[in-house]
């Protein structure tokens, strides 16, 4: 029984990604993975979490530090964790038994699809192909549009890194040299919202649009529509990619105008929100953003992308249950309604649970942070210290990969603190959570009521 605990459909992801990630170490600090000195144990455990979890913070610069083979090995970890170590393991299991356990195929659909119920075999072959193909397309854009820039292999390393929300670049400065460049904005922007919606919203688009491509009359539309958890996903998204945009727009231009046209303006706020869904990617220099953007950045850090897809964050599903309870609390209603239908309890405490995990784990880290990377200091000295900490942690957490600069000034013990908080991030408080329950005994009994008073 205890064997079984500790080795549960639950549990399982957590040691494939811890394998996953010390593989990945072990492979950087070879030599031939090594353009320039040794890698560091630390520096080599924080650069694989940070491929294997689809974040993209970096202590070293990937395109000078690491060798054509180094880059390769880091492509390889951010595919593996932009998919799912999970996926890879139930596709493989799949092609040589042609079979899988029930609760494999629960664990799967309960992680990758908001629905149990479906063909696993089918699923996941759809989602590799996909993926491949989507990555492809986006490689040869990304090529197309700046040839100058990104090579065949650099091409395919920034499309993968894109799509599956990792933010690695070779480039030391990111985007930024081509923040005023649209089509290879758009390209990038385009890998990252689909990388971020979900492996089973773009099944559904892609099958709506197939559907009423083979039906052209209008009628048949209201007869395929999307379903109420990719309608909820699209909407969310998109206000949360337009709202930060605008508030991104007023603070860094509006209020302070520069010798930039209010196109460029337009794309590089739209670009920096939408890399905040946990691409990582900027053509804007983070650390010379006003407050005001930052404090919306880490409010869309945080949120990130949809469930099942390579995005991190507490989900705009959470966000969209959390925001309906609050409404329905103060309009005096009992049940949470979204979009017309009432959200069950246990998912209001599954996004209660989450939210309160990611509050105690965002606040711990930047707690021992204030510790290790300021300590003492007076906070005269120090002014901004606090936001740049909190900024990172939740870049971590999230999954996003976005700094204003700390990361490369991190000691050794805030190196091992955000490694932790990558690692948490990615496989989501949910998972935790749901391993640790395999550990509780069910009590049989129930506690007396009594009222306490609040507030």
């Amino acid at each position: 029984m205890a064997t079984r605990k500790w080795f549960s459909p639950f549990t399982a992801p957590i040691y494939f990604f811890a394998a996953a990630i010390a593989a990945g170490a072990l492979a950087l600090r070879l030599q031939p993975c090594l353009a320039q000195a040794p890698l560091s144990w630390v520096d080599a455990v924080f650069t694989a979490t940070s491929a294997v979890c689809v974040t993209g913070l970096v202590v070293v610069d990937t395109g000078s530090y690491f060798t054509a083979t180094g880059q390769s090995v880091i492509m390889g970890l951010i595919q593996l964790g932009g998919l799912g170590i999970m996926t890879y393991t139930s596709l493989v299991l799949y092609l040589w038994r042609r079979r899988t356990s029930l609760m494999d195929r629960m664990a799967v659909g309960q992680n990758l699809l908001h629905d149990p119920g479906f063909h696993l075999g089918r699923f996941l072959i759809q989602v590799v192909a996909g993926v491949l193909c989507m990555e492809l397309i986006g490689a040869m854009a990304i090529f197309l549009a700046a040839p100058d820039g990104f090579g065949p292999f650099s091409a395919c390393f920034h499309a993968v890194s894109a799509f599956c929300n990792a933010g690695f670049s070779l480039h030391a400065t990111s985007l930024m040299a081509w923040k005023a460049d649209p089509w290879l904005n758009l390209v990038f922007m385009a890998l990252i919202i689909l990388g971020g919606l979900g492996f089973s919203v773009l099944l559904e688009i892609f099958e709506l649009l197939t559907r009423l491509r083979q039906r052209r009359d209008p009628a048949h539309f209201n007869k395929h529509r999307l379903s109420w958890h990719a309608r909820i996903v699209l909407v969310t998204s998109a206000g949360l990619i337009l709202g930060g945009a605008a508030v991104i727009l007023g603070a860094e231009y509006m209020l302070a105008p520069g010798q930039f046209s209010p196109a460029e303006e337009i794309l590089a706020s739209l670009f920096q929100s939408v890399t905040c869904r946990t691409a990582g990617f900027n053509t804007l220099d983070i650390g010379n953003m006003t407050n005001i953007s930052l404090l919306v950045m880490i409010f869309l850090m945080l949120v990130g992308g949809s469930p099942g897809s390579c995005a991190g964050g507490v989900k705009t599903t959470t966000l969209r249950t959390l925001t309906a309870f609050s409404l329905s609390r103060l309009k005096g209603r009992q049940q949470t309604v979204v979009s017309g239908y009432a959200v069950n309890r246990e998912t209001l405490n599954k996004a209660l649970s989450l939210a309160m995990f990611a509050f105690v784990i965002i606040c711990g880290a930047t707690l021992i942070l204030s510790v290790t990377e300021v300590g003492a200091v007076p906070h005269g000295q120090t002014r901004g210290a606090f936001l740049d900490i909190l900024f990172e942690v939740v870049s971590a957490f999230g999954t996003v990969g976005l700094s204003t600069g700390l990361t490369a000034k991190l000691t050794t013990l805030g190196k091992i603190v955000i490694t932790a908080v990558m690692f948490i991030g990615r496989l989501g408080p949910i998972m935790f959570l749901s391993a640790i329950r395999e550990f509780h005994t069910e009590e049989r009994f129930s506690w007396p009521e009594n009222t306490l008073l609040i507030g």
